[in-house]
């Protein structure tokens, strides 16, 4: 699959506007019906023209709940294989992602997803809309707020001008942790924080340390915001860290299983040794 997906799909047409439509009034309604979720800081939002909603990321249902109270539309990105699946069931999660606003991201090539995001969001701003962004890169493994990737959401914004707006998702993790298959009813919170320039910053979009001026203020404001732990290392490095402790601690069990029936087994050995007619001196 190709990069060509990325601005194929992400020019709106009519068919795409009425679906985002129906999906905004069926599940956007129907969770705001169960969830009733609470919002402060709808009035930063612009009415009209382009800008950035930069998000913490804590639950799968981020990306519904934000356009849910959102009376305009937001695109996010989402991996190319929501899009690609063959089959009824992938093309009815290909049909749900688009009605969701979302656009397929080629993570294939030499800088993948970064520069696919990157070329989705200059196109969604360009149009004059609104383009949601995660600058943690993936979920947050616990809850906490982790240090934000410098590439895609800096060099939009400072590729396009268009204004950030900081956001912070509340307890959106609690709905449906690891796990669990039934949600559990509960009011999440979205708080929408005033608006940050960086046209002091134009035309430097190829300067790392820009980019990466530009992210830590950005993430210091969903902190702020959200009032989450910060973490001072890339939410994909932690994962990695709790896969290899989960690792290693299964391994540790699996090690203390074999040593303890080891030892069961010894034991019965040295029993049946006992009992044997015709043992001892």
């Amino acid at each position: 699959m190709s990069g060509d997906i990325v601005y194929g799909l992400s020019e709106e047409t009519g068919g795409t506007r009425l679906l985002y439509g129906a999906m905004k009034v069926t599940v956007g309604g129907t969770l705001k019906l169960a969830f009733r979720p609470w919002v402060e800081g709808l009035e930063h939002v612009p009415a009209e023209g382009p800008a950035i909603l930069a998000s913490n990321h804590l639950s799968f249902s981020d990306s519904f709940f934000l356009p849910a109270v959102l009376d305009r539309k937001v695109t996010f990105i989402a991996k190319a294989e929501y899009f690609t699946t063959p089959g009824v069931k992938g093309r009815m999660t290909a049909a749900f992602f688009k009605g969701a606003g979302q656009l397929p991201v080629d993570r294939s090539g030499a800088r993948g997803a970064g520069e696919a995001a990157v070329r989705s969001g200059i196109e969604v701003l360009r149009r004059g809309e609104l383009f949601g962004i995660y600058p943690e890169g993936t979920r947050s493994p616990d809850g906490r707020l982790y240090r934000g990737k410098p590439g895609g959401l800096a060099r939009v914004a400072l590729a396009t001008g268009a204004p950030v707006l900081p956001v912070a998702m509340i307890d959106t993790e609690k709905i449906q942790p690891p796990g669990k298959v039934v949600p559990k009813l509960m009011r999440p919170g979205i708080r929408i924080g005033r608006p940050l320039d960086f046209s002091r910053y134009q035309g430097m979009e190829h300067d790392r340390f820009v980019l990466r001026a530009v992210t830590d203020e950005v993430m210091y404001e969903i902190m702020r915001l959200s009032g989450q732990e910060y973490v001072d290392i890339y939410a994909t490095a932690a994962k990695r860290r709790l896969a290899d402790a989960a690792k290693a601690d299964k391994q540790a069990q699996a090690e203390k299983q074999a040593q303890a029936e080891k030892q069961a087994e010894a034991e019965k050995q040295s029993r049946a040794e006992k009992r044997a007619p015709g043992t001892g001196a």
